[in-house]
């Protein structure tokens, strides 16, 4: 007679994503709370100064790109992590669609560090230099970034394997109040 053998998922909570909570890893990018300027005689309101945007290690320059994110779906198995030692990258979506987030501190990859968020969809996030983060992860369709990253000479890209996947599951999402 044979047995079952039982799976656990290492099922990681999805937080909304809010300024305070996600201060460690960067900056979200949002207009509420955002510092606002009239200019071109008033017919215009400028959001300024959304994120730091940090490129310049080693002779970098910001690099302006458009990424298009397949969507994934759920449970989603997260394997790995990146980062990118010489800059900031920011992810600024153009379109209204919620996107999942998931990041850990800068310095030795720390697993038990890893956090998760999702985005209200006109939220972008700003990674700060050598923040560990899962490439974009978007849901439900097709989703357009504008993407501000760093572009020079150096290696700007670490990868590294979990030791154990974490999951992102619909039932985790389902229980974010947005």
């Amino acid at each position: 007679m044979g047995h079952a053998r039982l799976i656990t998922m290492n099922k990681l909570v999805i937080e909304p994503l809010t300024r305070a909570a996600f201060a460690p890893f960067g900056d979200v990018i949002e207009l509420d709370g955002a510092k606002q300027i009239p200019i071109n005689l008033g017919t215009t309101i400028r959001y300024h100064d959304l994120a730091h945007v940090d490129v310049v290690d080693e002779g970098g320059r910001a690099l302006v790109n458009l990424f298009r994110g397949q969507p994934r779906t759920l449970p989603f198995e997260v394997k790995m992590l990146e980062r990118h030692p010489l800059g900031s990258q920011a992810f600024v979506p153009l379109n209204d669609k919620p996107y999942l987030v998931v990041v850990a501190p800068a310095g030795e990859l720390d697993s038990e560090a890893i956090r998760a968020f999702v985005t209200s969809g006109w939220q972008g996030v700003n990674y700060a230099k050598g923040v560990w983060h899962h490439p974009l992860i978007a849901l439900g369709e097709i989703s357009d970034f504008i993407v501000v990253d760093r572009g020079g000479d150096g290696l700007n890209l670490n990868e590294q394997d979990l030791d154990e996947s974490l999951w992102l599951t619909e039932e985790a999402l389902q229980a974010v109040a947005l």
